[in-house]
């Protein structure tokens, strides 16, 4: 595991979940407002996300995933960065991330990105990262833009929507080339 050196940088640190993020989490995997994005399609209770946190290894590994909480200087989570459906066979694996409303455009989603990728890249030897954005989300176009990721595939109605209908959705990658 990397020293916690490494996972702090301009002025945030990621971690791994802890019991007292209970609440936090609740808040963030409850926000209607993420749920298409997300692929959520109902709430979490407490209980399941207590469970979660008492559960997960938090090896991307032996979980197929790795949540990290994003905290800001005054040791706040403002934010949760995801890496999931990795594939081990590949080399892969999808990279999701939200920041709290209050502390959007300010450097924080760029800079848990980057420290995600240093951890991916240099210490787990994943080879591409990708992520999943509605074609319309332009503030998450111009993040993943800004930390490298190049816009490779429209995804024609890939992902309905609670209005009925479907987006279209464009996959970015970024490649490991070290």
């Amino acid at each position: 595991m990397m020293s916690d050196r490494h996972f702090q940088g301009n002025g945030i640190r990621l971690r791994a979940p802890e019991p007292e993020d209970l609440e936090v989490m609740f808040r963030f995997e409850n926000a209607t407002d993420v749920w298409e994005i997300s692929n959520t399609t109902g709430p979490y209770s407490r209980f399941q996300l207590k469970q979660y946190i008492e559960q997960a290894q938090n090896d991307l590994f032996a979980d197929r995933q790795l949540r990290l909480m994003i905290e800001n200087g005054n040791r706040q989570v403002v934010g949760i960065v995801d890496v999931c459906s990795f594939d081990p066979l590949h080399n892969r694996a999808e990279v999701g991330i939200v920041v709290d409303k209050s502390c959007r455009r300010q450097g924080i989603g760029r800079n848990a990105l980057t420290l995600l990728e240093e951890h991916c890249f240099r210490y787990l030897g994943i080879h591409q990262l990708f992520a999943y954005i509605a074609v319309e989300n332009l503030p998450c176009r111009r993040l993943f833009a800004a930390c490298g990721y190049k816009e490779s595939a429209v995804l024609k109605d890939w992902a309905h929507t609670f209005g009925g209908g479907y987006a279209d959705v464009l996959v970015v990658q970024k490649l490991n080339l070290s």
